[in-house]
């Protein structure tokens, strides 16, 4: 291996919650929304910062105006997210035009460590259709 490659992804566990992708598409001109609400905002995310993978602005690729926001939400359920997210100002104020909200599931990647899956036959089943067999459940190996 060079030192330009990265080492093989090891499986750490699943996630205990469910995970969900909120999309929030911002509004017509709702700078003025952004900037008032801003640490209103701040002070939501950072006093639940535990309950997202990750979170923030978006851009059109190559700009710098910001058209969103995107958060990754553990969350019990669909509506513990939704309350979750109604909570934040810039939710409240209606500065998003919409939110999207989708289950996901993090299965590989830097922020989570690894992978959840032990083998690719697993995820064969699961793409088949099958249940999630397969995948790591709070244990690695």
């Amino acid at each position: 291996m060079s030192a330009t490659e990265p080492a093989a992804a090891p499986i750490v566990p699943r996630l205990p919650s469910a995970c969900y992708l909120v999309i929030g598409r911002d509004g017509p001109d709702v700078a003025a929304l952004r900037a008032q609400h801003l640490d209103g905002h701040l002070a939501h995310v950072e006093t639940h910062w535990t309950r997202y993978i990750t979170a923030g602005p978006m851009r059109e690729p190559g700009g710098e105006a910001l058209v969103g926001s995107v958060y990754l939400v553990l969350a019990e359920s669909l509506a513990d997210a939704v309350t979750l997210m109604q909570a934040d100002p810039y939710v409240a104020s209606g500065l998003y035009a919409s939110l999207e909200y989708k289950e996901f599931t993090n299965a590989v990647g830097l922020y989570l460590g690894g992978r959840i899956w032990a083998s690719r036959d697993a995820l064969r089943h699961m793409a088949a259709g099958g249940p999630a067999a397969g995948l790591t459940k709070g244990v690695a190996g």
